[in-house]
């Protein structure tokens, strides 16, 4: 996957030719207009240039795959609809390898080497952590799909947002409530040893206990691990509920020796669907998950109320009603995650609408207009549901989805208000000089 060096870039830019074609019926209702779209006058007709921060390696590879081809489709979409202030978009992808070190390294190569206006689209929570005071120090405007309190705790800086996608201190709260009502009161979590799973650890326990619950062990496993047998004697037998959370590329392996553990005996199960995100539900020794929960941030599964949007954006990003590639049913998507990009993508665009974006030098201008923010309406840019912006933390509040596994596939069988998941801000990013 690594390729030659000149090959690790990718570019995306249409060209005017291809912006004057019919959009394809899959992006048709994200046109602005009927018929064909030419790119409105602008002072410049030079592309917007997107650093995408992409993990096309390491850890997060199959993230990443869905990841740029989600952020894809809705360049495609927006260039189809007359891109941004009357100029196309353009996407340089970058591989950060998943890795801390090598992400702030291309953070710099985006600002100092190719120029963009902005980069985008981190999802692992170590890399963030580690580029966001590049992009700080840069001053170039950060947006990232990453799920971790890092932004909203106001330990990052003014330069990083999340506006896209839920964090999971927001999630965590939201499904605690269900867990002890309809899982069991006395918990044991097993998630990954890096910040990711800190969240999970530091903010599920105290959600649990004000719905009358408990956690009555803690189990931190190394994101890298290939073998897991070894963690599973130390959970309690007084727990009722195991409640598992699992990245990385051994997360079949996870499920399936936790199911030779247990069999058909063992506690009742509530997983984060990272522990089977880009896996097959179907594959052979996970029968015994039939009938345990997971959260997701968007279904996997197409859902019987699925409004027109999701239907079109499903259309869109190349998924079936299983979440898989259309035409290959063996590559499953990252569905509960790979919507950030979409609608990240969307605000990035209205943010340059509202501060008149022109160049680098509006960058404080457009960081501004996205803290201007409060409110994303249900539709075709947002797809996943309505969210409320809190410009003062840079973090977005949504609902989420709680899913049965049964016959084969995921059900959702619960939808968490927007309020469900909100919390008192730790800090305020507008108070920090840009």
């Amino acid at each position: 996957m690594a390729g030659k060096r000149d090959e690790s870039i990718l570019s995306t830019k249409l060209s005017r030719r291809s912006a004057l074609t019919g959009a394809a019926a899959a992006t048709a209702a994200f046109a602005v207009g009927p018929g064909f779209v030419r790119y409105a006058q602008a002072q410049s007709s030079a592309p917007i240039k997107i650093g995408f921060q992409a993990h096309r390696t390491g850890i997060g590879a199959a993230y990443g795959r869905w990841y740029e081809r989600t952020t894809n489709a809705a360049v495609k979409a927006i260039n189809d609809a007359g891109g941004i202030n009357g100029r196309p978009v353009e996407t340089i992808v970058e591989d950060d390898g998943t890795d801390a070190a090598r992400g702030a390294e291309v953070v710099a190569k985006f600002a100092n080497q190719h120029k963009t206006d902005i980069i985008y689209g981190t999802l692992f929570s170590n890399v963030v952590i580690a580029s966001a005071p590049t992009a700080g120090e840069l001053k170039i405007p950060y947006y990232v799909v990453s799920e971790g309190y890092h932004v909203a705790s106001g330990k990052m800086n003014r330069w990083c947002l999340q506006p896209g996608i839920t964090d999971v201190r927001a999630q965590v709260t939201s499904v605690a409530p269900w867990i002890a009502a309809n899982a069991g009161k006395k918990v044991t979590m097993v998630f990954p040893d890096y910040a990711f799973g800190y969240d999970h650890r530091d903010y599920l326990p105290p959600a649990l206990e004000k719905a009358g619950a408990q956690v009555v062990a803690k189990i931190a496993i190394p994101p890298t691990e290939t073998s897991f047998t070894k963690y599973f004697p130390q959970i309690p037998s007084e727990t009722d509920v195991l409640y598992h959370v699992m990245v990385g590329p051994a997360v079949l392996t996870f499920v399936k020796e936790l199911g030779d553990f247990y069999g058909s005996s063992g506690p009742k199960l509530f997983g984060f669907i990272d522990s089977l995100e880009a896996v097959d539900v179907n594959s052979p020794g996970l029968e015994y998950l039939d009938g345990s929960h997971f959260w997701e941030g968007s279904p996997r599964y197409a859902q019987p109320n699925d409004t027109e949007a999701q239907k079109a954006y499903r259309a869109a990003v190349g998924i079936d009603d299983n979440g898989a590639a259309t035409g290959d049913a063996k590559d499953v998507s990252t569905a509960a995650h790979m919507f950030g990009c979409w609608e990240t993508l969307y605000i990035i665009k209205k943010a340059m609408e509202e501060a008149s974006y022109q160049g680098p030098q509006d960058r404080a201008k457009l960081v501004e207009a996205t803290e201007a923010m409060t409110e994303f309406a249900e539709g075709p840019e947002h797809p996943q549901g309505r969210k409320v912006f809190n410009g003062k933390i840079h973090q977005v509040f949504g609902s989420q989805y709680i899913s049965r596994l049964e016959g084969g596939r995921l059900n959702v069988v619960h939808k968490t208000a927007i309020e469900d998941g909100m919390y008192e801000p730790e800090g305020d990013y507008t108070t920090q000089p840009l």
